[in-house]
């Protein structure tokens, strides 16, 4: 088996934390031929996408100590075609390159793409869990979004809390988000200038404020519509925000029965678009946000349950790759079936 990681670069790689790396060390490890690339290495000739990657040399040994691995990774520069390969494996941060996903739209059909480009074209926006129906409607906090600052005042001016979520629509990685209280409203209009922007070009999410959010939030990871592992995150007394890299740390959690509820409705039209290994960002039962890109949280998740989780997403991988090949086995048969009647 063969797979590529389109990620970030390299040397930009945290090796005690980062959670590719754990994909990639676990891929290694099964002796499976690992190549990475970045998208700014696609290139397309002759009708035909390509890739220069670092492929991992077979020599390179396979430590169990993951930064030793790191360290010591040896790699190979080649230029390869990206439906060589069975798996690609999508890790690349935000904000999403919406050529590199052009570049793969040519290999869709020959490779399993995890996930998939067209979920990632519709979900790597904070509008996505609009999309939600149903069951799903219900753990979704209200929500609005606009570039209208006479509509985002009068919102704020109705809003039947003292408190509203204000971030911009085009952010990532908790990047701008502040709480707007009603009694500091005369500052709203100084905010949403520089918010939107002079030409009026930025939209802008203004959400209701869930109960509990000073607390932190649960990240919830979530491999083929079930949850595989979570971690609630706690921020610092001089942030609201619970990113690790903002300054929160991370606890153990056990789900509770309304975030499983939660998983359960949201699960079947995560699958539906694609979107394979996702986090989810939850706050007492509402969900805030969809990570879709290279969600996070392996790492610190494995260390606070003694779990690897790791294996089971590249389980996971390497079990719909084998029942793709058993399907083009299976139809090469027939066919060959259908040609042997045509002689006799």
């Amino acid at each position: 088996m063969k797979i590529c990681f389109l990620m970030y670069p390299w040397d930009r790689i945290e090796p005690e934390t980062d959670s590719t790396l754990r994909l990639i060390h676990e891929v290694a490890s099964r002796h499976i031929t690992v190549a990475i690339t970045t998208p700014n290495s696609l290139t397309i000739r002759d009708s035909v996408a390509y890739a220069y990657c670092n492929v991992l040399k077979k020599s390179t040994k396979v430590s169990t100590s993951i930064p030793s691995f790191y360290k010591n990774a040896d790699f190979k520069r080649c230029k390869l075609p990206l439906a060589g390969f069975d798996a690609i494996i999508m890790r690349a941060n935000p904000p999403l390159d919406t050529t590199a996903l052009n570049f793969l739209d040519s290999v869709r059909n020959d490779v399993f793409i995890m996930n998939d480009i067209d979920g990632l074209r519709i979900a790597n926006n904070k509008l996505y869990p609009a999309s939600f129906s149903g069951e799903a409607a219900r753990f979704i906090p209200v929500t609005h979004v606009s570039k209208s600052q006479e509509y985002l005042e009068q919102v704020l001016e109705e809003s039947a809390t003292d408190q509203m979520i204000m971030k911009p629509l085009a952010g990532y990685g908790g990047q701008g988000v502040i709480v707007v209280e009603k009694s500091a409203s005369r500052s709203f209009r100084s905010l949403l200038d520089f918010y939107i922007g002079r030409d009026q070009g930025n939209y802008v999410i203004l959400q209701e404020y869930v109960e509990g959010a000073s607390e932190g939030d649960v990240r919830i990871l979530v491999l083929n519509g079930e949850p595989i592992g979570a971690m609630k995150r706690v921020p610092s007394d001089k942030d609201i925000r619970s990113n690790i890299h903002a300054g929160g740390k991370e606890v153990k959690h056990v789900l509770t029965k309304e975030e499983k509820a939660l998983c359960k409705a949201l699960g079947p039209q995560l699958v539906r678009d694609g979107l394979y290994l996702v986090g989810l960002d939850v706050i007492n039962g509402k969900l805030i946000e969809v990570n879709v890109l290279s969600p996070g949280g392996i790492t610190r998740i494995n260390k606070l349950n003694r779990v690897k989780l790791q294996k089971t997403i590249i389980d996971f991988v390497e079990n719909v790759v084998s029942t793709r090949e058993m399907v083009i086995e299976r139809k090469n048969n027939f066919r060959k079936v259908i040609e042997d009647a045509e002689v006799i």
